[in-house]
């Protein structure tokens, strides 16, 4: 086998029928699908056993979210790729063809993002890879746009691990998934970290996965999401900058982190952005930095363009935005 698709899932038995019925009509044969349960209350477990007793099935003891359920379907498989697939998704019947085929462009690809699109609204893009910028904001490319955008294959700050395929030798040399992100920003992390060691993330625009969003959460905002994404961006941007590029970074990353809390007071989040944010800061010394190596220095260089860059991008996509409402 050459690739493992590792589905984890936290009271999902209705997302699991759609979900495994598009991965049985790939056009591509050679993969095994893997179930890691986070302690499902839905009965998921035993719908599993049930009606796919030929997938195998983790049951994880407690819910530990999304980043421990994706390491212990890497660290059980045994094939050159994992897909990580969220369980609210149907994927195109040549998705694994695709991403198989990105991947192997290059040994030094560690992850390919596919292109997302938005179940109840087929017109438009879900997502088209990660980027980060200098304001410490993730930005899930393409969402909102139309289709026939983000067509060519390019080059993406981190691949969104809703839909993505990975390279699994390359846990070895970097680490796992965060487990203490538990769940939001862990794709963008690993990516990041990724890149310091002098890989890089791809995006596959033939590769198309159509995606409910939120499937677990519920929703785009609560007070669960918005206190964990805070929190783990704290986490994000302490591990992977070393001291002197942090310092560099202060004033942007300060205005990034002011304006979003403005932001989520307007729509009702403020209290629990500003828990998170204490709590990343709080808990910020806990978290295993990446160790600084001056092989590595033209990796940071590269990545500071890269956030600059993708920065200028944003600003411009929103200002473009706001006036094409008007």
């Amino acid at each position: 086998m050459k690739v493992t698709i590792i589905i984890p899932n936290y009271n999902g038995k209705h997302f699991m029928e759609p979900c495994l019925k598009s991965l049985a009509e790939q056009t591509y044969k050679d993969f095994k699908i893997l179930v890691v349960d986070n302690a499902s209350s839905d009965g998921s477990v035993e719908y599993m056993q049930n009606n796919y007793p030929e997938i195998e099935l983790i049951s994880l003891s407690e819910n530990y979210g999304f980043s421990k359920a994706v390491n212990v379907g890497i660290k059980h498989s045994d094939t050159p790729y994992v897909i990580l697939l969220n369980n609210d998704t149907t994927v195109d019947s040549h998705y694994i063809e695709a991403m198989v085929k990105a991947i192997e462009k290059s040994p030094k690809i560690f992850s390919v993002s596919s292109k997302m699109i938005q179940m109840y609204h087929p017109d438009l893009i879900d997502s088209a890879g990660d980027l980060y910028t200098l304001l410490g904001w993730g930005v899930c490319r393409g969402s909102g746009r139309p289709i026939n955008n983000y067509t060519k294959s390019d080059e993406i700050f981190t691949a969104c691990a809703g839909a993505a395929i990975y390279r699994r030798c390359i846990f070895e040399k970097i680490g796992y998934f965060d487990e203490n992100h538990f769940a939001y920003l862990e794709d963008i992390d690993i990516g990041y970290r990724a890149r310091i060691y002098g890989y890089y993330n791809t995006y596959c625009p033939h590769a198309l996965v159509y995606h409910v969003g939120s499937g677990t959460s519920g929703s785009k905002y609560n007070a669960f999401k918005v206190k964990l994404s805070s929190r783990n961006n704290i986490y994000l941007v302490y591990k992977n900058m070393p001291y002197i590029q942090l310092a560099f970074n202060f004033l942007p990353l300060a205005i990034g982190f002011f304006v979003k809390y403005l932001f989520f007071i307007k729509i009702g989040w403020g209290k629990e952005y500003k828990e998170g944010l204490l709590e990343g800061f709080h808990n910020m010394k806990e978290q295993k930095k990446v160790k600084f190596n001056f092989l590595h220095l033209g990796n940071y260089f590269t990545i500071e363009i890269d956030l600059i860059r993708y920065t200028f991008a944003y600003i411009k996509d929103w200002f473009t935005r706001k006036l094409l409402k008007k």
